[in-house]
């Protein structure tokens, strides 16, 4: 079995280490020559065929169809790891396509060893399709479901608001401790134990704070500290630190709708 990952990103080359840990053997191509008008004819042209049974495209959604149309391999399985675009990107030209679809954040600059724990989520064209992309996944992970592209878009929505956003929170932390003498690493054990909780507890359950208990006097606190941080050090076009503003803006989002769900309405202000 041949395979070829189209894309050197982050995605591209941790799937090329994780089946190269397997003793798979693949092929990682790096993708922009291919559609790249700019690059050495001789290049483009042999990164164009790569000879493979499985081709997977690891590859930014705005540039999977480009990707996608200079490949020419009718018999191959095509797939591509996207969670939010639909099978039907691959035309009849490709008969043999799916969705081959890591739930991870992943990073060029820490390659993930173990995949045992990842969930994988697949689609294919046919019933045939799928037993192959389900085989290939098992390689890796025993965690795989069958999911659509609509299942797969909330999927990739809830990951941003799991992962993205609540790294953003982190930024902002990290920001809050930058003058103190208090190291980032000191918060380390309570996002180790808020993300244990909800192995175990609903997030609904979980949430702890003065916005669940409806303390508006340490909310009050709180945003009168934030608003006496800036002391002209950042403002809202710096792209390293926040301002008093913006960090106040999202203390005040948040505090009123976790206060609303659960029943302590925060005034808009914090004020009591």
């Amino acid at each position: 079995m041949k395979i070829a990952i189209l894309g050197a990103g982050s995605v591209g080359t941790n799937l090329h280490h994780a089946f190269e840990t397997k003793g798979i053997k693949t092929e990682l191509i790096h993708a922009r020559p291919l559609t790249d008008p700019t690059a050495e004819r001789s290049y483009s042209e042999a990164v164009r065929l790569p000879q493979a049974d499985i081709y997977i495209y690891a590859i930014a959604d705005q540039a999977l169809r480009d990707v996608i149309s200079v490949i020419h391999a009718p018999k191959a399985l095509h797939l591509h790891t996207s969670g939010t675009m639909p099978i039907d990107v691959f035309g009849e030209d490709k008969p043999h396509a799916g969705v081959l679809y890591f739930f991870q954040s992943f990073s060029r600059t820490k390659m993930i060893d173990d995949w045992s724990s990842i969930p994988c989520f697949i689609e294919g064209k046919n019933i045939d399709d799928v037993a192959a992309i389900y085989s290939l996944a098992q390689n890796l992970t025993g965690h795989i479901y069958e999911a659509n592209r609509h299942d797969r878009e909330r999927l990739h929505i809830a990951g941003v608001f799991a992962n993205n956003y609540s790294n953003l929170m982190f930024r902002i932390a990290a920001d809050l401790l930058r003058d103190t003498r208090i190291p980032f690493e000191a918060l380390l054990p309570l996002i180790d134990n808020t993300a244990a909780k909800v192995h175990s507890m609903t997030p609904r359950d979980a949430q702890t704070g003065p916005a669940q208990r409806g303390d508006l006097a340490v909310i009050k606190h709180h945003l009168e500290v934030l608003r006496t941080m800036d002391n002209g050090q950042a403002t809202s076009n710096n792209l390293r630190g926040f301002s008093a503003e913006e960090m106040c803006e999202v203390y005040q989002l948040l505090a009123a709708l976790i206060g609303k769900k659960h029943n302590h309405p925060i005034p808009p202000t914090g004020q009591q």
